[in-house]
């Protein structure tokens, strides 16, 4: 089973690369997006779309589609999906890319009649820049892409657009939406939260002493990074998900306190050592959650065609690199590339092969 018409309303960063990742693989019949006349000029010269619409002309582009991905921010999609309905033909699927689930998935079983189906969806992708100008193909690729489908939904449709999602090259992981939204207060929401406090307080204590923020690097600019994220992304995340992060954040703040009163030097070594292991334990490609990549680690030189050599004796053996990634490099000397495949007899004779003409090789 496939879509016939993809219908993308808002073609930012996620729906230009959903257009754009359904176009090169080839993905439906007819690929129609919705957005300002601005993004519109920019998608028909990028050859994306096979028909275009402008928002005030949405009722046309929704009502031939087999498919429609909302790909706005979260209040956008509350707003759209009563109106999207009204319009929508019967047997349609309708999904969206908002990072919190509840909310939505809510609004949907109360305006979607039962001859339409609503199936939330959430790609873990992103990247530095936004807008269509930074649409990619490949944004997709090892993507955990999470679905959060209507107890009404048949298995089919599930399927369906799971199907076509892997095509692309997402791995796909089905959930309720409560839960869906659980998990990211606890792994995405509250380190955000924590990241902004952490980076106010040390502020805060730079008033009455400034040489905090000017000796604060290394760790405290790795663990705040996120910090920077901007509020226009979060605003929508607070609000949508205020319960389940006021939840965490309770919970954290009992840990906390618990963790100080029982601060002692002797019982601190085995908390390193357990947030260690676990750490380590966390899957090392975050794209690759659902379905692990089998790792390794390649000691290189730092000269030309180093990459060329390994990839060379791979494909002269049909084995595919599914991702590559430099780790840690020091100039005119070398460093640690590590690659991944699909499976663990893939890795093997990689690492054989490897080995064979000169590469250091170990498992990751």
């Amino acid at each position: 089973m496939s879509f016939s018409n993809i219908c993308i309303i808002g073609c930012g960063l996620i729906g230009g690369s959903l257009l754009s990742a359904f176009r090169r693989k080839n993905i439906g019949e007819r690929l129609l997006c919705v957005d300002f006349p601005r993004t519109l000029e920019r998608i028909k010269k990028m050859g994306l779309a096979d028909d275009l619409f402008s928002p005030d002309n949405l009722s046309a582009a929704v009502v031939q589609a087999d498919l429609i991905f909302l790909a706005t921010r979260i209040k956008t999609i509350e707003e759209l999906l009563p109106e999207i309905v009204k319009y929508s033909r019967h047997g349609v699927v309708i999904t969206d890319v908002g990072s919190t689930k509840k909310n939505v998935v809510n609004i949907a079983g109360k305006f979607l009649p039962p001859e339409q189906y609503f199936i939330g969806g959430h790609p873990m992708a992103g990247a530095e820049k936004s807008g269509i100008e930074a649409a990619d193909p490949f944004l997709f690729e090892n993507c955990f892409y999470i679905l959060t489908p209507e107890e009404n939904t048949p298995q089919t449709k599930v399927n369906q657009l799971a199907g076509i999602l892997g095509e692309i090259g997402a791995k796909v992981l089905v959930l309720d939406a409560e839960t869906h939204d659980r998990i990211a207060a606890g792994v995405s929401h509250l380190p955000q939260m924590l990241a902004v406090s952490l980076v106010n307080f040390i502020n805060r204590c730079n008033e009455k002493q400034p040489h905090y923020l000017q000796l604060a690097a290394g760790g405290f600019r790795d663990m705040t990074r996120i910090a920077s994220s901007p509020f226009d992304m979060w605003e929508d995340i607070c609000r949508t998900n205020e319960r389940e992060i006021v939840s965490f954040l309770d919970e954290f703040i009992k840990y906390l306190t618990d963790f100080r009163d029982r601060f002692q030097v002797n019982s601190l070594k085995k908390q390193f050592e357990d947030a260690a292991r676990i750490r380590l334990s966390i899957p090392r490609d975050t794209k690759g959650f659902i379905n692990p990549n089998y790792d390794i680690a390649v000691v290189v030189d730092d000269k030309p065609g180093v990459i060329a050599r390994m990839a060379t004796v791979l494909s002269e053996n049909d084995i595919n690199i599914r991702d590559i990634e430099v780790l840690k490099v020091r100039l005119l000397e070398g460093g640690t590339i590590r690659l991944s495949f699909e499976t663990e007899n893939d890795r093997e004779q990689a690492m054989k092969l490897l080995s064979t003409i000169g590469f250091e090789c170990r498992k990751r």
